[in-house]
């Protein structure tokens, strides 16, 4: 099978793209062929080696974590799928070796759902893992209610643009920090912008005076701080890319595969109650250049390897 792996931890140059064996399929997994894999910041965390400290890296690694694809096949124990069905999921393993950046995937069954007809490979792509992280921090850990202010940073990113609507759909009112180009995407979701660079804690101020009750961080450093003087009292804070946000009195979030949240988000994203924003495509043998391209930032939604058929 072709797949884009790396033998070595590095930049965006020790990526290859060539043919490796077919992924062995134990007792609990399901085989599946990849249709689209989205690219996240997490894959460049594993490449340059950032998840050692939580995941060992048996190489070749090959990389990627979010899918979408028909089964193939499906191990010995496994009931809830049969080939043909149409999945997608976020396939994180606690050792990085087989990821979804590959033509054949092996997938523990609990990380994957149905994917929904109206979806498109691509969107059902994009969907588990940062939809997964959004909906994690504002439904379980935040507990946005009705009524209350929330501020999520990087609002126009894969994680924030699920965010503001999953806060909007549970009637919040949502600030988003972003560039100015994203600000009129921003407010046709509902959202009031905020430019994330200078004085942003009195920007903020100026459209919540009293502060707000809910802040998830996705940027971390000067935006963390900030954070913090704008909560009000009994405030919750959670961030995304910074564990010592405890220390702050918030909490540390690091998505989990989950077949509730994610049949949820797969529900509403078909409904088109949650749009799936999908910037552009790539073909497999180009994921160098769409980590690149999301390691510098500036991307609005979320980049997609596209392996067609």
């Amino acid at each position: 099978m072709k797949a884009v792996y790396f033998r070595r931890f590095g930049g965006p140059e020790v990526l290859e793209f060539d043919e490796l064996p077919e992924p062995t399929l134990g007792p609990h997994g399901v085989l599946v062929a990849t249709r689209a894999a989205a690219v996240n910041p997490l894959d460049w965390k594993a490449r340059e080696g950032l998840l050692a400290p939580m995941a060992d890296a048996v190489f070749p690694v090959v990389g990627g974590f979010d899918v979408a694809g028909t089964v193939e096949r499906v191990g010995v124990s496994v009931t809830e799928f049969a080939p043909g069905d149409e999945v997608l999921g976020y396939v994180w393993q606690d050792v990085v070796r087989c990821g979804t950046f590959a033509e054949l995937v092996v997938a523990p069954a609990r990380t994957l759902v149905r994917k929904p007809s109206a979806l498109t490979w691509e969107e059902a792509a994009a969907l588990p893992l940062a939809g997964l992280a959004a909906y994690q921090s504002v439904v379980h850990r935040l507990r946005v209610r009705r009524g209350e202010t929330v501020l999520v940073h990087a609002a126009a990113g894969g994680v924030g643009l699920f965010a503001v609507q999953l806060a909007r759909l549970r009637g919040a009112e949502v600030i988003g920090t972003a560039g100015e180009h994203n600000h009129d995407f921003l407010r046709a979701l509902g959202v009031r912008p905020v430019a994330h660079a200078g004085a942003l804690a009195e920007r903020v101020r100026q459209l919540a005076p009293e502060g707000v009750d809910a802040v998830l961080d996705a940027v971390g450093r000067r935006a963390l701080r900030a954070s913090r003087e704008l909560l009000r009292p009994g405030g919750r804070l959670v961030s995304l890319v910074e564990p010592r946000v405890t220390e702050l009195g918030g909490s540390y979030l690091f998505a989990r595969p989950d077949a509730a949240d994610l049949t949820e988000l797969a529900r509403l994203a078909a409904k088109r109650e949650l749009a799936v924003e999908v910037a552009r495509t790539f073909p497999l043998e180009q994921a160098a250049q769409a980590q690149q391209l999301l390691r510098e930032g500036h991307t609005r939604g979320k980049l997609v390897l596209s392996l067609g058929g």
